[in-house]
């Protein structure tokens, strides 16, 4: 703002300093040298609003997340007209959704009353945090709002201003003033925002409208109860859904299967997929392994009256045209990809994954783990590293004992794991230092000199030496990883 860095939001340990919104940085940071600053994020804070949402739909299936403006908080919108008395009424609803949100670290006021401009004015500007003092009685807005500052009428910075130059700084001392005058000096929005918040004139909310799951059913007018009808049910299931997705030019990511039973239990059997898939018969191959898996033990009459299918993952998937090649020698991708699937479900996701490159000079930074299949992140693998590196790398270097000529010959012996190993051969060192541009990077990192050393046997090893040799210090030998 002008050239100045602003404070948009504070949690409490900042307000606790004595920081808050509007706030320039620099005052800020006067105040509270250790301060940490993190770039306001517009968008992710619209998508953060609409995931609160969607969370709120399981106290009333009208929600909608407020319009958010540059440096304004964020809030939103339910419509609890006949829910409340499923939750013992408004003050207990306000109690649980203040509870499950703190639960859940997400810092929060609301507050209830019969406009959505009056529930906006209270939950922000009251000065009471009781729960008797947020719920609005019916009828009362114009009293809730009267001690409140014109700025809970959801102004502009511009109009709030021009009001307390007039000395108009509560809400109440616009209730006697003509409307004419008002909309002649500060526009029709200042009249439009009193009239909402006092229920003079309705304000209409778009509600969030969720998306529309991919979930099929299945009812039985009697229980079924053997592994083959189950198993029969779900490929009429899977038929129905892999035609849809087909319409839809979408693939599966992620399936859920669960049975109803008639005594009120559930059963539930999932899978997942390392490529979109609408393909019928391999998604009811992964799914048969986890069948058998069921209690099939329907005593006294009891079995499965109903069975529901859900894709909560779904992808886009285009038809594509197969080569002939791939296809006769079957290393298609697809092929591939069922296979990658079937190891998967049976040893479990993180058990299937490839080592992508990172733009790292560190070891234990130079790679991760990723989807074996995921195409977009194929970009990363333009970093190559040029110099060697071992076969195994630990996932901790492991101390050992090196005797070494100073200040940068490589040892000349070693021991590690109780065993003395003697060096015949040599190379280095590659110095690397620590990434000390990087957020949360160790303070003083110490630099390493890498060696290869290669011992009496044959065997290779790649040994590093972490700081520089000093009079009053010696530096320590670590193995890092075998070399094959």
């Amino acid at each position: 703002m002008r050239g100045r860095l602003i404070i948009v939001a504070a949690d409490r340990a900042a307000q606790s300093a004595g920081i808050f919104p509007g706030q320039p940085l620099a005052d800020a940071r006067a105040l509270e040298p250790a301060l940490r600053a993190l770039d306001a994020d517009l968008g992710a804070d619209r998508q953060a609003l609409e995931h609160l949402a969607e969370w709120c739909t399981r106290y009333t299936p009208w929600t909608a997340p407020e319009e958010l403006e540059p440096g304004g908080a964020g809030g939103v919108f339910l419509d609890v007209s006949g829910c409340a008395h499923l939750f013992g009424g408004e003050a207990a609803l306000l109690a649980d959704i203040a509870t499950r949100l703190e639960r859940n670290g997400v810092s929060a006021r609301a507050a209830i009353a019969d406009t959505a401009g009056a529930a906006w004015a209270v939950a922000r500007f009251a000065s009471s945090n009781l729960i008797g003092d947020l719920v609005v009685p019916p009828g009362g807005q114009c009293g809730a709002l009267a001690a409140l500052p014109v700025a809970a009428l959801r102004l502009s910075p511009e109009t709030t201003a021009g009001l307390e130059r007039l000395g108009l700084r509560r809400i109440d001392a616009l209730y006697p003033l003509p409307r004419a005058p008002l909309a002649r000096r500060f526009g029709m929005h200042l009249c439009r925002r009193l009239d909402q918040a006092l229920g003079r004139l309705d304000e209409p909310i778009s509600p969030h409208l969720p998306h529309e799951p991919w979930r099929l059913q299945l009812a039985f007018a009697e229980p079924i109860g053997r592994r083959e009808d189950v198993a029969a049910g779900l490929e009429r299931l899977l038929a129905a859904l892999c035609h849809r997705l087909a319409e839809e030019m979408q693939g599966a990511r992620r399936l859920a299967f669960t049975l109803y039973r008639t005594d009120g239990t559930t059963q539930r059997a999932e899978i997942g997929t390392s490529l979109p898939m609408r393909e019928g018969r391999h998604l009811s191959r992964l799914f048969a392994e986890k069948l058998d898996r069921l209690d099939y033990d329907f005593s006294f009459g009891l079995g499965v009256d109903l069975m529901v299918l859900t894709a909560p993952v779904v992808e886009p998937l285009e038809a594509a045209q197969a080569s002939l090649v791939a296809v006769a020698n079957d290393d298609a991708p697809e092929a591939l990809g069922a296979l990658v699937d079937r190891l998967a479900n049976r040893l479990g996701p993180p058990a299937i994954c490839r080592l992508i490159p990172v733009e790292s000079h560190l070891p234990e930074r130079a790679q991760r783990a990723a989807p074996p299949l995921d195409s977009a992140r194929e970009a990363l693998a333009a970093w190559r590293q040029t110099r060697p590196r071992p076969v195994r790398l630990f996932a901790q270097p492991q101390p050992v004992d090196a005797i070494a000529p100073v200040p940068d010959d490589p040892p000349l012996l070693f021991r590690w794991r109780a065993k003395l190993h003697r060096v015949r051969l040599s190379d280095g060192p590659e110095r690397i230092a620590g990434e000390w541009w990087r957020a949360g990077a160790p303070a003083g990192a110490e630099i390493r000199d890498y060696y290869r050393v290669e011992d009496e046997d044959g065997r290779r090893f790649w040994l590093y030496r972490e700081g520089l040799y000093h009079p009053a210090k010696t530096p320590r030998w670590f193995l890092h990883g075998l070399f094959g």
